[in-house]
């Protein structure tokens, strides 16, 4: 088995930047309101002829050339996402083709907020057994999309953006040393898009009844998301044999800054070794975390031999952590 860990990361936000502000225009909501509950200050919105697709493809292309790998060299490509372009062919498919990795398997992995610790540890066991040599694991959303900007309870929370990580083999003791995921289906109704599938494919009703936009109970999923941050992340410590004391980033999944401050509390990690960038950008699910990684990289906040913990949850019920020796 080999050490594998994460050998170039990329990032790429739209353009465009929608405030509180532009919001208030919107719903009955104000600046205020929105920061006290939720931290964000303004999120980007993909322009109309931008896809999931394209957000994957730029912050791919950011990420090789960190990597210093061509995408020829690519074995694998996991796009993490609950908004990809179609329903088939997959996402990743379509970067396939976009990056010119011709020899890459490719397909999308669905575990909302959770997909890119889900994306990771899938991808690195390729590598870890030896089957492949190189893989690339992308978060990417276009929340935008699925996002009803009538309901002030959920319009404010969520933005676009992608995030991407190169995996391939590291020096012994470097790289990934564990994974902790979870899921608990009981919770499915907290958070879904109940239109567009099979159980419920599009129609006149569906559409008039808003059911192809993101549904979620606040007040139950901060509830379980409070819990399962703190206790994920100590989980992943434990099978790492390491401690709290140990962590010297701490990356979460940027959905809420009252949960964050929970996270870091019970883990009693310094605010200063913790990755936010939520006021920027707010929820931008699967890739939430690749996006903060891939800043780490850029500001120098990731140094050989660092512990670092991702921590992430998010629909399904669905969460996942990884300890990383940088």
């Amino acid at each position: 088995m080999r050490s594998v860990g994460i050998i170039g990361t990329g990032k790429y936000v739209p353009e465009r930047i929608l405030t509180n502000e532009d919001l208030a225009q919107l719903v009955d909501t104000n600046d205020e309101w929105i920061v006290s509950r939720t931290g964000m200050k303004e999120r980007r919105i993909a322009a109309e002829h931008e896809a999931t697709s394209d957000l994957a493809y730029k912050a791919a292309v950011r990420a090789l050339e960190s990597s210093g790998i061509t995408a020829e060299q690519l074995d694998l490509i996991v796009v993490c996402t609950v908004t990809p372009d179609m329903a088939f062919p997959s996402t990743a498919c379509l970067v396939q083709e976009k990056l010119g990795a011709k020899k890459a398997a490719a397909f999308d992995l669905s575990a909302a907020c959770a997909g890119f610790i889900y994306g990771l540890a899938t991808a690195s066991n390729f590598v870890k057994t030896g089957i492949y040599n190189y893989t690339l694991v992308i978060g990417a959303e276009c929340l935008s999309r699925i996002t009803d900007y009538t309901d002030r309870n959920t319009c404010v929370l969520f933005g676009d953006g992608a995030g991407a990580a190169v995996l391939g083999p590291v020096a012994e003791g470097r790289g990934f040393q564990s994974f902790e995921l979870g899921a608990d289906g009981t919770g499915q109704e907290l958070l879904k898009i109940e239109g567009g599938g099979s159980r419920l494919p599009a129609s006149v009703e569906s559409l008039e009844d808003k059911r192809h936009y993101i549904y979620m109970n606040g007040r139950e999923v901060f509830k379980f998301a409070v819990r399962i941050m703190g206790s994920a992340a100590e989980e992943a410590l434990a099978k790492a044999g390491k401690t709290k004391e140990d962590i010297d980033l701490f990356i979460p999944h940027q959905a809420n800054m009252r949960i964050i401050q929970s996270a870091i509390e019970r883990l009693n990690v310094p605010v200063e070794k913790c990755v936010i960038n939520l006021p920027r950008y707010a929820n931008t699910s699967a890739a939430s975390i690749p996006i903060a990684l891939a800043e780490a990289a850029e500001e120098g906040r990731l140094s050989e031999g660092d512990t670092v913990v991702l921590v992430g949850f998010g629909g399904g019920l669905t969460w996942g952590s990884s300890v990383i020796t940088w």
